[in-house]
């Protein structure tokens, strides 16, 4: 099969186009013919090399993936063949205590395709079949592969961990992201009002399309005064901060959270040195959350929800797979407004 890999960690001139043996199906698994794989910035640090990381080179990348079950192991239903499909890109063991109560995403052996293992940068993948989400008639696969990670991450951060809920103000960082294009869409969908900010006016009217009530341009000097002028009258502040940029940002948002109010952060992709004053956690009572992907379960929910048209993935721009190399460097400029994707030429919509 065809697929992107790199031997060597370093820029996107790494990644080079080859051929790789087709996978094989074990028990329990399926070989996924991959139709669209959407990028995230969690290729770029992988490609770059992660602190601590001993990743087996060379890796395919790729951790969003969208296609047609081609063949199956045994134990697996034989309905999944041939059916249209999006990955679920988090692995776990599926037997620990954390993985049989719906906190998947905390089991010890927790992966992500792409990051630890092989991802969607290829013509096939192999994934356990519980991994399989039956893509919904209204997405085309494209718009399908651009729904998986960016999603499940925010929704966990949002209705999970922050537990969004009606008449709060969220403030979004980078809403152009993939991330910010999915925590918006996910906190107007639970009745929250939403500040985003972006470093163009094209991005935020874009946010604005998408339900944002109040835009802010992130590069303004006087960006964080214009936030806090929108909080309302006593609160000085908003009721959730959506974190993940990191160090650039970071003590900023910890201003920016009312007295009681919440940070939730998945990410630090300014810089994950960030300076914390303990006094703004501690006198103003302020909750700090990590999060990290989601459970197997969200995502089901997060599929109905895209199947009843609540919830939609934005595609900015695809490349064919030959391009991956453009392709992350487009991702890298942040000029996109949603997902970029990579294509593979199968004529498949």
């Amino acid at each position: 099969m065809r697929a992107v890999v790199f031997h060597a960690h370093g820029g996107p001139e790494q990644l080079v186009l080859t051929e790789l043996p087709d996978p094989v199906a074990g028990p329990g698994q399926v070989v996924v013919r991959v139709h669209a794989c959407a990028l995230n910035r969690l290729d770029l640090w992988v490609r770059n090399g992660l602190p601590g990381s001993r990743l087996p080179l060379p890796h395919v990348l790729g951790s969003d993936i969208a296609g047609v079950v081609e063949s199956l192991g045994a134990g697996v239903d034989a309905a999944w063949l041939g059916r249209a499909v999006l990955v679920n890109p988090g692995l776990s063991c599926g037997t620990c205590e954390a993985c049989l109560s719906g906190w998947d995403n905390l089991c010890p052996q927790y992966r992500i395709l792409g990051e630890t293992a092989p991802g969607g940068y290829a013509e096939r993948v192999l994934v356990p079949a519980a991994n399989l989400l039956a893509r919904p008639e209204c997405l085309d696969t494209i718009t399908a592969a651009a729904a998986p990670l960016t999603f499940l991450t925010a929704w966990q951060m949002l209705t999970v961990r922050a537990q969004v809920g009606p008449g709060q103000l969220v403030l979004i960082h980078a809403v152009g992201s993939g991330v910010g294009v999915a925590g918006l869409q996910i906190a107007r969908l639970h009745g929250a009002r939403v500040i985003a900010l972006a470093s163009s006016e094209a991005k935020l009217a874009r946010a604005r399309e998408l339900g944002a009530e109040f835009t802010v341009r992130s590069d303004a000097p006087d960006w964080e005064k214009q936030v806090r002028a929108l909080a309302p009258v006593g609160k000085r502040g908003v009721d959730v901060v959506f974190e993940h940029t990191g160090a650039a940002t970071w003590e900023a948002s910890l201003r920016l959270a009312r007295r009681g109010g919440t940070i939730v952060t998945c990410g630090a992709s300014s810089g994950h040195a960030a300076v914390t004053d303990l006094r703004q956690v501690f006198f103003r009572q302020l909750q700090v959350l990590g999060s990290t992907m989601g459970s197997k379960a969200h995502l089901h929910r997060i599929v109905l929800l895209m199947a009843r048209g609540a919830l939609r993935p934005v595609v900015d721009r695809c490349f064919p797979l030959a391009e991956a190399a453009e392709a992350q460097r487009y991702l890298d400029r942040r000029e996109q407004f949603g997902k970029v994707v990579l294509t593979l030429d199968t004529g498949a919509t």
